[in-house]
């Protein structure tokens, strides 16, 4: 019986509504052919199946499959809604591999493998890994788990036990399964496992809780460690040696992983990798972000606190890094950078550069030269952001707003962003036919006060009291299109209500893909923003949208839908709405998602009807 209630048929919860009924959309402009900049993408990209968690290495999130275009979009149908049996947050998004389509749930982090022949998809296999339940207990901000790779014939992915196992994507038989965590020290993985050459990469999730950030790369064949890298503490356990060359001073310097701490702080300093990992196959680098750094009580640990708040490049053989960046010293906000990276060439100030574009969730659209980690540009993309006035490109700092500095027993108010970020962790996409980034942007504040904290292991370990609320304009979300070579807004979609807090696919027929919080799936023009059709579903969507080809070679969009993660926890009958605090600062701005969704779990796919 458990089986069969995956392949539950979803059709009440469906509710389709015209364009015109699209929500406020600003600064539309007519983009035409000729007046991008040149663009060179850098890795191949999905054009057919979904085997990365972002399609592609360089994680720009874009298909070049354009049967779905702007004049027939509202013409797009659900073709099948599957249950999947678990009301939680579901995060990331599903893959495709040939005719099988693989769902990974919340905990228990079941795979549900859909055989895509047969009509409406039928279960060809359930893989149920039974990972340890005491995790859910421990794991901060929702059950969630980001998504899946394939490689060699095997679905590999993350326990939210800090385990990462590998399925026979035939079978469904468990090939092997390592511990790469420890539950009770407070450590879980999240993320979704990216395959390189014949490594597994993965990160841990824990930052509240005081563990140790790290980044680890196991044998794709065997499942045995091969390396791991920490992102606190003395070179050699950072892997740091003589080819790790920072662009800027500020990084520069002998075992800083441990010397910008007090005492052993860096022990617990956080600086988790629970985002995106990004890969180069010309330099053969990867790219990710760190986390925040542990305790937010930022008075508790004087320094700039390295490598906290970061992004690092590294050799995915060796693990060896190759250069760093910190974009936010001495943290006192939480702002995680485990934010996408988003790789290719571009002209950019004159000439064709290497570029990294990092959307930071601190709410400044950092571009970075990922050959060498110099910043070249650094503008608010959320003009409500007020923590920094901007950033100085010659030292790489940014000019920070000392009223808005946190600490021990003071009350900073109207904070932007809050915590949660400009954006989340949610990835946005890029167009290499328009040059525009297309960003699932907030527009939330927050008063902040750093409290005592004292660590005990497994449990969490904060130091502040945060209260998050509406930013100025009235408004909470907004899609935002990016001119990434211009630096400059182009157009919006704003949600009054509630974030953005859905991943972002953009197309080859010039159709954007996106979710709300309130469980609206829409697609839009990528040139304008013109809303071309929606479709209401059964619960918020925090979900990645992807594309494939069906077995009858037309294209179909999926993507999850089920409220949940960190700022949809409210939707949780359990949280209660009534204090402003709770849920580490988020019900006093997402109290009013209990009356626009409820909690669900589902996969939807759609395609266009003649």
């Amino acid at each position: 019986m458990r089986k069969l209630a995956v392949l539950i048929l979803l059709v009440a919860c469906k509710k389709e509504a015209p364009s015109n009924l699209s929500p406020q959309r600003e600064g539309a402009v007519t983009a035409v052919e000729g007046q991008k900049p040149e663009v060179r993408l850098i890795a191949p990209l999905a054009n057919g199946d979904w085997t990365l968690p972002a399609g592609d290495y360089a994680h720009v999130r874009y298909s070049p499959l354009a049967q779905i275009t702007t004049q027939n979009a509202p013409n797009l149908r659900m073709v099948t809604a599957l249950s999947t049996g678990i009301a939680r947050g579901h995060e990331g998004g599903p893959l495709v591999v040939g005719d099988t389509l693989y769902a990974v749930t919340p905990f228990p982090n079941n795979l549900i493998a859909v055989d895509l022949t047969k009509p409406g998809g039928q279960l060809k296999f359930l893989y149920e890994p039974h990972p340890d339940p005491r995790a859910v207990g421990i794991a901060c901000c929702d059950v969630v788990n980001r998504g899946a790779s394939y490689a060699q014939g095997k679905i590999v992915y993350n326990l939210l036990d800090a385990e990462t196992v590998a399925v026979d994507a035939q079978t469904g038989r468990e090939l092997w399964r390592t511990r790469v965590g420890n539950i009770d020290k407070g450590e879980t993985t999240t993320m979704a496992a990216l395959v390189v050459h014949d490594k597994v990469l993965v990160g841990s999730s824990g930052g509240e809780l005081g563990v140790r950030g790290w980044i680890a790369a196991l044998d794709l064949a065997t499942g045995r460690e091969v390396w791991r890298a920490y992102n606190t503490g003395p070179d050699k356990d950072v892997l740091i040696g003589g080819s790790f060359k920072p662009f800027y001073p500020k990084d520069q310097g002998k075992d800083l992983g441990a010397t910008t701490w007090p005492a052993d702080q860096w022990k617990l300093g956080g600086a988790n990798v629970w985002g995106w990992i990004s890969y180069d196959p010309e330099s053969n680098l990867i790219f990710y972000g760190t986390g925040n750094p542990g305790v937010w009580n930022a008075d508790l640990r004087p320094g700039d606190n390295k490598w906290s708040c970061s992004i690092i490049a590294r050799n995915p053989d060796t693990g060896e890094a190759r250069w760093a960046y910190q974009i936010s010293k001495h943290d006192h906000w939480d702002y995680d950078e485990i934010m996408e990276n988003v790789l290719l060439d571009m002209q950019f100030g004159g000439r064709m550069r290497k570029l990294l574009i990092h959307p930071a969730r601190d709410g400044f659209m950092l571009v970075l030269d990922r050959e060498t980690g110099e910043l070249l540009s650094a503008d608010k993309f959320v003009e409500s952001t007020n923590w920094a006035r901007g950033f100085d490109l010659k030292t790489g700092e940014a000019d920070e707003d000392e009223r808005k500095h946190t600490g021990f027993g003071k009350i900073v108010e109207h904070i932007c962003p809050s915590s949660t970020g400009a954006k989340e962790f949610v990835p946005s996409a890029f167009s290499p036919r328009t040059g525009l980034l297309y960003i699932p942007a907030h527009n939330t504040c927050m008063s902040y006060e750093g409290i005592e904290a004292n660590y005990i292991a497994g449990t969490p370990y904060l130091g502040a009291d945060v209260k998050m609320y509406v930013g100025p304009g009235g408004y909470q979300g907004e899609l935002i299109a990016w001119d990434v070579a211009g630096r400059k807004k182009v157009w919006g979609i704003k949600e009054e209500k509630l974030p953005v807090y859905s991943g972002v696919l953009a197309t080859g027929g010039d159709v954007v893909f996106y979710g709300t919080m309130d469980g609206w799936f829409r697609a839009v023009d990528a040139r304008n923003g013109t809303v071309l059709w929606q479709i209401h579903v059964g619960s918020g969507i925090v979900g990645n949208p992807i594309t494939y080809l069906g077995p009858d070679k037309k294209q179909y969009v999926a993507v999850y839908s089920g409220v949940g993660g960190w700022m949809g926890a409210v939707a949780d009958p359990n949280i209660s709405a009534d204090d402003p605090y709770a849920a580490l600062g988020v019900v006093g701005a997402m109290a009013e998602i209990k009356r626009m969704t409820a909690q669900g779990g589902a996969l939807y796919v759609f395609g266009v009807q003649p």
